[in-house]
């Protein structure tokens, strides 16, 4: 392990320097959030979005992050819906890295959620979801197999939902998903037990721009939820006016903002949740429900 500077006489740890993630998704939410703290920990990045109208997003996050951190990142656009897409990560960064890639860490983070009432659901909608947030990552997985280490030092993490044990009104398919991907997380944790951990992380709301479409009265259905969270409610001079507007909508901080605290709040959810021990055992769920 070793340490960059960083400002003003401050150090931070550069645990994962040389090692390689990808990330799906990665050009905003919580995939960019995740990307900035691999690449403040020394991890180079492949950055993988779906359409075009995230290409400059990512070439901004990209730019960022090899001149703020000095690790290296492939940009890679790729569909995670269609049956080609998630293979044709892998055949691109093995065409860039060639016979030394070795991927270390992959972060399923690509995801879509549309929230339909049990009348409305159709065929298209839930293959849709399926496909992108389902299919999308077993294929992805399957084409990763040959570049996974063998010493039981990978790390995978599929980023999941609450709505997956929640049963929010609205989500029928999207909590299907989610739940479907945990399942396949406690499977791969089995299979790949001597290459890689495998986890799930669980997040509640959080303001990104899946958050930004759902409708007041999606919102208002969570109000249950939020306020039986705990640190749940607004935080003077820190939670941005979109929040203090949600918290007079849903009864609490419905959102937690990236913008504003950051990822490493995560890291303080996991301690409360239980120990750092337990996160890392094989196919754990760990349920991030607020305050991040």
């Amino acid at each position: 392990m070793v340490s960059a500077q960083e400002g003003e006489g401050r150090k931070v740890s550069r645990a994962l320097e040389g090692k390689l993630a990808l990330i799906t998704g990665a050009s905003r939410g919580i995939g960019a959030a995740i990307s900035q703290n691999l690449a403040s920990k020394g991890a180079n990045l492949i950055l993988n979005y779906t359409s075009e109208s995230s290409a400059q997003k990512t070439k901004d996050l990209s730019k960022s992050l090899e001149g703020e951190h000095g690790v290296q990142c492939l940009i890679i656009q790729a569909d995670m819906g269609s049956p080609e897409g998630p293979v044709s990560i892998i055949t691109k960064a093995k065409e860039q890295y060639g016979d030394a890639f070795k991927l270390d860490i992959l972060i399923n983070n690509a995801g879509v959620s549309r929230n339909l009432s049990i009348a409305n659901c159709t065929i298209e909608d839930f293959n849709w979801q399926y496909q992108i947030n389902v299919l999308g990552p077993l294929l992805l997985m399957q084409a990763c197999l040959p570049y996974l280490p063998h010493d039981r030092s990978g790390r995978i993490v599929n980023i999941s939902s609450v709505s997956s044990s929640e049963g929010f009104p609205l989500q029928s398919v999207y909590g299907g998903t989610k739940a479907a991907l945990e399942a396949m997380t406690r499977t791969w944790a089995r299979e790949l037990s001597e290459r890689a951990t495998v986890n799930a992380v669980n997040p509640g709301p959080v303001k990104t721009d899946m958050w930004g479409g759902t409708s007041e009265e999606f919102q208002g259905y969570l109000r249950p939820f939020i306020q039986k969270t705990p640190g749940s409610k607004i935080r003077k001079d820190i939670d941005d006016k979109d929040l203090v507007d949600d918290e007079e909508r849903a009864g609490g901080r419905p959102a937690a903002s990236f913008c504003c605290v950051g990822i490493f709040e995560i890291q303080d959810i996991k301690a409360i949740k239980s120990d750092f021990k337990s996160c890392s055992k094989f196919g754990s769920i760990i349920v991030l429900c607020r305050r991040f």
